[in-house]
């Protein structure tokens, strides 16, 4: 599967907000709270929708049940601003909403761009669904037909291409480091220490 330089561009700042949200100060895990949070404020999110939309679409995380692997991997190899960028409700083969985000989706789809939005936000969480090992490449590096850097070390050009940042355990650790150079930070300009 080819996927465009946007997509896999926007998966890596999706990735990095969901990685922000994911862990409190003391390291705890606190995602689903803090998306709980977010889609309560869903109504003011959607001004952000154009300009950091991954920062929007984590709200959904979890919403989708993909049922049609080729409708989404046939929307991965576009770039948003490309004529031909599918629609959303050209997807609806693809997935199935969850109740909760079918209500979030009605609230996107009333803001201009909201039907774009959610054709974005399908593809980024299709992406996080797959596996850590997922054999994806760059729409540019499939189009050189520059398989040399995809190659093990025995030669073999179809060796999986990892996601940048999908090993779970360094996703873990590099996040609870963050979290706690940061509070280590805040101490040092005077803040009291959290318990």
């Amino acid at each position: 599967m080819s996927v465009s330089p946007y997509f896999l561009d926007l998966r890596s700042a999706y990735q990095s907000e969901m990685d922000d949200l994911r862990f409190d100060s003391e390291g705890r895990d606190v995602l689903h709270q803090r998306l709980a949070g977010k889609r309560q404020e869903m109504a003011f999110l959607v001004q952000m929708m154009d300009t950091s939309p991954e920062m929007v679409a984590v709200v959904f995380h979890q919403g989708f049940d993909f049922t049609g692997k080729a409708v989404m991997e046939h929307l991965l190899t576009h770039d948003v601003d490309v004529d031909g960028f599918p629609a959303w409700g050209s997807l609806a083969d693809g997935f199935v909403l969850a109740p909760w985000a079918q209500d979030l989706a009605h609230i996107v789809l009333q803001a201009p761009g909201g039907e774009k939005f959610l054709t974005l936000t399908a593809g980024l969480e299709y992406m996080a669904g797959l596996p850590v090992a997922a054999s994806i490449v760059s729409a540019e590096e499939d189009d050189d037909g520059d398989d040399d850097e995809d190659s093990d070390e025995n030669g073999d050009t179809n060796a999986p291409v990892m996601f940048e940042g999908d090993d779970e355990r360094e996703q873990s650790g590099d996040a609870r480091a963050r979290h706690e150079a940061g509070s280590d930070w805040l101490v040092q300009q005077g803040f009291d220490a959290k318990d």
